[in-house]
């Protein structure tokens, strides 16, 4: 028995094929397409996307050297994009251009600023689960500025669809949409809904508040439009209709009727396929203990997952969110809008960077090999223990997109403290380390946010691209003085789909059963303490590069 995971990123599908012990036989990565007409403003398509799909499903399948009578599951996980379909399941244009293929807002898509800020201006009680200050990055914001700036297009949409959910309502024809999405990017409020043995007293409320949505000016979006933004809610790893359509199956070249989980956000299925690992030879994983465990997916961004027991308001990080990850455990979700982003943009916009991106191609090697390089030169040239202490006079503060947690301020912007005339690959190399040391600050300062409101973070289980540079791992475990955990297997997110998969098609009675049993520990990261008192000093400094652009805001007000 062997299953299928479905990842969506930002520039790329992936598939892999799982075993029921949760070992990946292979995988496989196609490209996708993302338009940038304006500034802010980004966009896909839905259509792009799937055929995407059916191609890398295909390869990882025949890579494994399978058929499609060997899968009994399929997961689908996705960016938190918002989707617009017609009354016959075509796309509608999202964008300023009038192209119908553009139907998907990308999650990173900024468009929606004045109107997430609109939106908070209500201090609706249903902000309080998204830390109290909804983001642009988030489907409400986005559905007012569509029905604002677009209205031949709103009056044309009949489906609005987290990426994730379009997936599976194209596998399956079921358009029952996931409680991980609509809880975590569309306000819904699962915990009120009625099927929570727990909320027996509530029941008869809905989870979507008609007050919040009239408020907003979305009050058509319910009611007899129900339909549009989700009548359906189903949990994680539950099956939906009866699995893979006959024309999506051999798109998919997989077998009609095949199960297909309800689906996920891409983060939260890193988090399924990350915090069910068991450290030494501990049994099964107590719910006290997963409270001191944080999922990090770091890639284009950084996502930061964790579960706990009973709700916990944190200002500025989004949730609690009831099950939208963990079955009956409340979700607190984190995040940086620009991590894998911004150490690209460090990088390429220095004056050194065609040097350097030529030395990388006649040796063959990665960008990051060379800077890494020049690090432990130049740290063993000037005889230092670390290549931390080599920044010491340079600070980044890495709000280059806006800051999602604990911020909660899209309108931040980063800056950089130490510049010199200097553009050689040497400074390069300072600035590229500076960097990976702001977004781990980034990283730590959630972690404190978290910990001061009940949460007990020591253990970072640690996936994405950015897991395959060593000093980002290595940074973070000094900056956060935090273990960073890698997964048994490094495509953690894949394997979150995977198990999902396995889940809907009853290989395991439950998520948390299938976590304990497909998922497990690699290589531990442990923090240099000789680094704490240096890594102190540079956090003091992050957080006071945030007070001073406050302050600079404040000397030009009015003027």
């Amino acid at each position: 028995m062997h299953f299928v995971g479905v990842d969506v990123g930002t520039g790329s599908t992936r598939a892999c094929v799982s075993t029921i012990q949760g070992k990946i036989l292979a995988t496989s990565v196609h490209p996708i397409q993302t338009w940038n007409p304006k500034t802010d403003h980004y966009e896909q398509s839905s259509d792009d996307i799937w055929e995407s799909v059916c191609k890398t499903i295909k390869e990882a399948l025949a890579k494994a050297d399978l058929t499609k009578a060997d899968i009994a599951g399929i997961g689908f996980d996705a960016t938190c994009s918002l989707v617009v379909l017609d009354e016959e399941d075509r796309p509608v244009t999202v964008s300023t251009t009038g192209k119908d293929a553009q139907n998907i807002i990308l999650w990173m898509d900024h468009r929606a600023h004045l109107e997430a800020e609109e939106i908070n201006a209500t201090q609706h009680e249903v902000l309080k689960y998204v830390g109290g200050t909804i983001s642009p990055e988030m489907e409400c914001p986005k559905l007012v500025w569509l029905k604002k700036h677009l209205p031949d297009t709103w009056n044309r949409a009949h489906r609005f669809l987290d990426l994730a959910d379009y997936l599976t309502y194209r596998a399956t024809s079921d358009d029952m949409r996931s409680l991980c999405t609509v809880v975590c990017k569309w306000t819904f409020q699962g915990h009120l809904y009625p099927w929570w043995i727990r909320f027996l007293s509530e029941e008869g409320k809905e989870g979507w508040s008609q007050d919040f949505f009239e408020k907003i000016g979305l009050g058509d979006l319910l009611g007899k439009s129900k339909l549009k933004i989700g009548e359906r809610i189903g949990k994680m790893g539950e099956s939906l209709g009866t699995g893979l359509g006959k024309t999506a199956a051999e798109e998919l070249g997989l077998n009609q009727g095949t199960a297909v989980s309800v689906g996920i956000i891409d983060a939260h299925a890193g988090g399924i396929g990350l915090l069910g690992g068991k450290l030494g030879n501990s049994g099964e994983i107590s719910p006290k203990e997963m409270e001191t465990r944080m999922a990090v997916i770091c890639g284009t961004s950084t996502c930061y997952m964790a579960v706990s027991q009973e709700p916990k308001w944190i200002k500025g990080i989004w949730g609690p969110y009831f099950s939208a990850m963990v079955p009956n455990m409340w979700l607190t979700e984190g995040g940086q809008s620009a991590t894998g982003s911004l150490v690209d943009h460090v990088i390429r916009s220095h004056a050194s960077y065609d040097q350097i991106r030529l030395t990388s191609v006649d040796r063959n090697v990665t960008v990051y090999d060379i800077l890494n390089e020049i690090l432990y030169f130049m740290k063993n040239e000037q005889n230092l223990p670390a290549v931390d202490l080599l920044t010491r006079d340079i600070h980044v503060l890495p709000y280059h997109h806006g800051n999602r947690s604990p911020r909660a301020d899209p309108t931040l912007t980063g800056s950089i403290v130490g510049l010199t005339l200097d553009g050689s690959v040497n400074h390069l190399a300072l600035q590229y380390l500076a960097t990976i040391q702001a977004i781990a600050y980034g990283t730590r300062h959630v972690i404190e946010e978290m910990n001061d409101k009940g949460y007990s973070i020591q253990d970072l289980f640690m996936t994405g691209g950015l897991l395959k540079n060593p000093i980002f791992v290595e940074q973070h475990a000094n900056a956060t003085q935090c273990r960073v955990i890698r997964g048994g297997e490094p495509e953690s997110v894949l394997l979150g789909s995977a198990i999902l998969g396995a889940v809907a098609a009853g290989a395991y009675a439950s998520v948390l059963d299938a976590m304990t049993n497909m998922t497990s520990v690699g290589e531990i990261t442990n923090a240099n303490h000789g680094m704490t008192k240096f890594h102190d000093a540079k956090y003091r400094i992050f957080l006071k590069m945030y007070e001073d652009q406050m302050s600079y805001r404040n000397i030009m007000k009015g003027v």
